[in-house]
């Protein structure tokens, strides 16, 4: 596995695994970039239903993940709780969805466990954290912060494999995930050997590498600027 700035790639066409709506807006981003992206979503995000939330002992809220911005407010109306969230991404979706107090912790979840241990939630409410999540959540949040931070988690929404089966043509695909990897490997892909992965994370690189890619980059930083970026330019088109 390299990081960004390894051999450039065979063509432009891109396979977008990850799920809808972001693979819409990745889809959008790399057209711009001159890319031919290919659209096949490996994972479909399903809300879990839920009853509304009693947040009577939450002093704050963690997000994750746009997913969780987006199950949680069809949940609750509630918009009066600090929010905390792992990058900015996330943060943006929870300042269109109406919450006001919002910090980023701008990086992964080590990063995110920092943030929350410089600063703890008040303990108004019973200083409890609450952390809308997937049902499998990508990483042990709870176990960063350790016992002095009373975290409960709340699934509200699932990844689903689809299903579909790879593209006939594309020479890269960018990995959002670990689940999505996973679902790649499950594929047993022909001609890995000739194509790249790009992968937002070493753990979503992890499962690749008994796929045969012809290469595997790993994003400098766990998020889609850095994903794209160590894609490279867009070769030029014949």
């Amino acid at each position: 596995m390299t990081e960004p700035g390894g051999p450039s790639r065979l063509g432009n066409r891109v396979w977008i695994t990850r799920a809808e709506p972001g693979a819409a807006r990745t889809a959008a981003r790399l057209s711009a970039l001159g890319y031919d992206p290919v659209v096949a979503p490996l994972l479909e995000i399903r809300a879990l239903p839920q009853p509304e939330p009693d947040l009577s002992d939450v002093a704050a809220l963690i997000f994750t993940s746009r997913n969780a911005v987006a199950a949680f407010s069809v949940l609750s109306g509630a918009r009066d709780r600090p929010v905390l969230t792992v990058g900015d991404a996330t943060a943006q979706a929870a300042r269109t969805a109406g919450f006001v107090d919002v910090r980023s912790a701008s990086g992964d979840l080590q990063a995110l466990a920092q943030l929350i241990a410089a600063d703890p939630p008040p303990p108004v409410h019973g200083g409890l954290i609450l952390h809308p999540a997937a049902r499998e959540p990508a990483g042990d949040l709870a176990a960063l912060l350790g016992p002095l931070i009373s975290m409960r988690i709340l699934p509200v929404y699932e990844a689903v494999e689809t299903g579909a089966d790879a593209p006939d043509a594309f020479d890269a695909a960018l990995i959002h995930s670990p689940r999505a990897a996973r679902a790649l490997i499950a594929l047993a892909c022909t001609g890995l050997d000739a194509r790249l992965a790009v992968a937002i994370s070493p753990a979503a690189a992890a499962p690749l590498t008994a796929a045969g890619f012809r290469e595997i980059r790993i994003a400098a930083t766990p998020d889609e600027d850095a994903l794209i970026a160590a894609l490279g330019k867009a070769p030029p088109r014949v």
